[in-house]
């Protein structure tokens, strides 16, 4: 089947693969014809990331929202490679931020993974559920891409919202929530991103 390109001043014909065949092999130093005629060197174009670094990414990027000041932390539930919710850890709406007040963890010496209880902000998994809830988004079969390797807190509610898998690219220390999923079943996955 052949097709033209939408640009009138330099129209060039090229053919579509078949749905069987591969556009590319993706060999270094193979050369693609464009649209437009122009020929494209696969082996210095960027690669693509696949789904997961790609959802990992977008994790990566709602963290930059947050306003704690200890650990930024962004959070993506994704169903069949649709994202459904997202979320970073902030304070509650009408909440001062802690960008504002500072840390009642930090002037009291609370080491991380401890004391969650004091902290005035919701973590990124939990606003991510919340945010599904409110629009009314199922999440059960979903799977969670996050910052951060998920606390106890956040366990025990990715649990019971039936999420299935996790991947998180850095550790947190609390080894009790990776038992919780483990007696669970929900498979989690610490990747590295580049």
């Amino acid at each position: 089947m052949c097709s033209r390109s939408w640009h009138a001043t330099r129209c060039t014909t090229f053919r579509r693969p078949s749905s069987r065949e591969p556009m590319s092999s993706g060999e270094p130093g193979e050369e693609i014809v464009t649209p437009a005629g122009g020929q494209v060197d696969l082996s210095a174009a960027r690669s693509r990331p696949t789904w997961h670094e790609y959802f990992l990414q977008l994790a990566r990027q709602a963290a930059t929202r947050s306003t704690c000041l200890r650990r930024q932390v962004g959070a993506v539930l994704v169903r069949d490679k649709r994202i459904l919710a997202t979320g970073y850890n902030g304070a509650p709406r009408g909440i001062a931020h802690c960008l504002d007040v500072g840390c009642l963890r930090e002037e009291l010496g609370v080491p991380s993974g401890e004391r969650h209880e004091l902290c005035r902000a919701i973590h990124a998994e939990q606003n991510a559920i919340i945010q599904a809830a409110i629009h009314g988004v199922a999440i059960d079969g979903a799977t969670l891409y996050c910052t951060h390797q998920p606390c106890i807190l956040c366990a025990k509610m990715i649990i019971n919202c039936g999420v299935k898998e996790i991947f998180f690219v850095e550790g947190y220390p609390d080894e009790i929530s990776l038992a919780m999923f483990a007696e669970a079943g929900v498979v989690i996955h610490q990747e590295d991103l580049p």
